[in-house]
């Protein structure tokens, strides 16, 4: 892995991008206010446009779910990237050449860029030839699939030509090496040089969560074609098949939003289910669904500890198949999310089914999921003989370690209730068994959901501030109207300013806490990380309304400055005059209460006082 990025170039490509650029690339983006830009939200479902984008301050806010940062974060929250993914894809738009702390050199990222440009270059080369007569039987066989040629491009779907070094020569035209070449696994070795890996067959690119294109997956179609049936790229520096899953490129978002994903078996299957109106379906490519898969997958579905989502298994009747659901049940409990399995009708897979049945019958088959836990035990069932004794006897002592195995006590009752009925035994003799399966060693980590559970019955957190939470009469009004000038535009108000606003009362409590907050940055005044330096200051569910007063609309277009600092300032003095004024309020009481007494001292104290609150409240409204 690449080293740490360094700092100041972290903050070098952040400044030099334009956020509204790009989140306008996935957002409809409309003038609202002064200095804003707003449309709908991408990480929530709405009718009105709550997502706010300040050009100006480099930062986006959500009104609707609270949602707030910069444009890396963007970048992480909408495509599900790490960190360093996200600075390096806005690098790269920028041609910034990163450099890097620690850990990999900087040759070998340079390298992996090379590798990248030649998957994305032969990628577009095999989608050219897709419509040559050379690619006959590629055509066909999409067509007899029910994909045409939009389905295709839409997939990216090519054909690699039965040559041995077309690609080859294509691609050394374009600059690069054998050697390049064949750490990308486009090629491979023989004792005559380099050729082809994929000929003859029709080819998928498979790409990574940012939609590069990080590999290949081929199909044999020709007769003397004797290689397997799928041909994919062999493992390199930037494809690894054990955290690669199909299709997750054009599924993030849908899974993201839905909080479903739904793992099919094959290129074609993934293809049916999209165009069928199942947006969510991604498959591996050429392994099994493993532990890695699960952690790629359990990152964009947003599978926490307390979460909803559901994981939708298919699997094939066949022999492999039914392998490959009991490898997928036994690492069932490492989601949060509920699993399921569904099973197209004949046991057609999805692209067969909607072939043959259509589009909805595809929706169908999804919807008629059934719970993991469930088909597994029925697959027990099945296997044996329930109109006898022995074969009762037998499925019992199969199915039993199978609920006993589930975590979620809430759960494992309501199957052992009905193991007992599909069995037609007692409940006693089935509790029994099942009972006796829980007293060997655990097989499988424990259960997050019952995690989940007792966190759930725990006392319920108090939500995240928000400013449409704070009373909207005059004294609350005017201090966030202040907070807001403060945090945006902290250099048209003026240092001295701010600090007299610190020091003054405030009605409202939850305001105070980020009035504080700016007192205890004073000598960080609109400096970098302004924002971040605020909210880091205040409790967790107060940082909600720093991101918010940064998006207040101002009353004034930032480009009228002049105007701005006057109506800023006038503001914040507005905020100081009114703690002096209460101040002058209780120095006339006291001096009514003290007239007539012999402390003359104390009268002219309190006389002087009064004289310089007026010279103070005077001074503000001269600035």
């Amino acid at each position: 892995m690449a080293g740490r990025i360094r700092k100041s170039d972290v903050d070098e490509v952040r400044s030099r991008t334009d956020v509204a650029v790009v989140i306008g690339e996935q957002v409809a983006l409309k003038p609202a206010g002064v200095g804003s830009l707003k449309g709908l939200c991408p990480f929530h479902d709405e009718r009105s446009p709550s997502f706010t984008v300040r050009p100006a301050v480099g930062r986006y806010h959500c009104f609707g779910c609270g949602v707030d940062g910069d444009v890396i974060s963007f970048l992480m929250e909408l495509d599900h990237l790490s960190f360093a993914d996200a600075v390096e894809s806005l690098a790269a738009r920028l041609n910034f050449t990163l450099t890097y702390e620690d850990g990999q050199p900087q040759q070998d990222v340079a390298n992996r860029v090379r590798l990248l440009e030649a998957n994305r270059l032969a990628a577009e080369w095999f989608v050219a030839q897709l419509p040559t007569p050379a690619a006959g039987p590629g055509q066909q066989f999409l067509t007899e699939r029910g994909f045409d040629e939009r389905a295709a491009a839409q997939f990216g779907v090519g054909w690699a030509p039965k040559s041995w070094d077309a690609l080859t020569k294509h691609l050394r035209e374009r600059g690069f090496t054998d050697t390049e070449l064949s750490t990308a696994g486009l090629v491979s070795s023989g004792d005559r040089g380099v050729y082809d890996r994929f000929r003859g067959r029709l080819v998928w690119p498979i790409r990574d969560l940012t939609g590069a294109t990080v590999g290949f997956g081929a199909r044999r179609l020709l007769e003397d074609d004797q290689g397997p049936k799928y041909l994919n790229t062999p493992e390199t520096p930037i494809y690894h098949k054990s955290q690669v899953l199909y299709g997750l490129d054009l599924a993030k978002r849908d899974i993201s939003r839905s909080g479903r994903a739904v793992i099919v078996e094959g290129y074609t299957d993934v293809m049916a289910c999209h165009l069928a109106g199942v947006p969510t379906a991604i498959a591996t490519c050429g392994t099994a669904f493993g532990v890695e898969h699960i952690k790629v997958l359990r990152r964009v579905l947003g599978d926490e500890t307390g979460s909803h989502g559901e994981v939708v298994f298919t699997f094939d009747p066949d022999a492999a198949g039914q392998k490959a659901a009991v490898r997928a049940f036994a690492e069932e409990q490492r989601f949060s999310a509920r699993t399921f399995v569904a099973v197209g009708i004949d046991g057609l897979d999805p692209n067969d089914l909607r072939v043959q049945r259509g589009d909805e019958a595809v929706r169908a088959m999804v919807e008629a999921k059934r719970p993991m836990f469930e088909y597994m035990i029925r697959r027990v069932l099945d296997a044996h003989d329930l109109d006898s004794v022995e074969g009762r006897s037998s499925a019992l002592r199969e199915a039993a370690p199978i609920i006993a195995d589930i975590r979620d006590t809430t759960v494992r009752p309501g199957y052992t209730r009905e193991l007992a009925r599909w069995l037609g035994m007692d409940l006693p003799e089935v509790q029994r068994a099942v009972q006796r399966g829980r007293r060997g060693e655990p097989r499988r980590e424990p259960d997050r959901r019952e995690a989940a559970r007792a966190e759930q019955q725990e006392a319920p957190k108090r939500p995240p501030a928000s400013l449409r939470s704070l009373p909207d009469d005059p004294a609350t009004r005017l201090e966030r109207e202040a907070l807001m000038m403060i945090v945006q535009v902290p250099h048209l108000v003026g240092g001295d300013l701010i600090r007299r606003s610190t020091e003054v009362g405030f009605h409202n409590a939850t305001l105070a806490i980020v009035r504080d907050a700016v007192g205890s940055q004073l000598g960080a005044l609109g400096g970098a990380g302004w924002l971040e330096r605020l909210a880091a200051e205040v409790p967790e569910s107060i940082a909600p309304i720093v991101g918010e007063l940064a998006f207040l609309p101002l009353p004034v277009r930032p480009s009228q400055e002049e105007q701005l600092a006057r109506t800023a300032k006038a503001t914040v003095a507005s905020l100081v005059d009114r703690h002096l004024l209460r101040q002058k309020a209780d120095l006339v009481r006291q001096l009514q209460r003290t007239e007539g007494a012999s402390d003359t001292d104390r009268l002219r104290e309190l006389r002087q006082r009064l004289v310089g609150v007026e010279a103070e409240r005077r001074g503000l409204r001269s600035a």
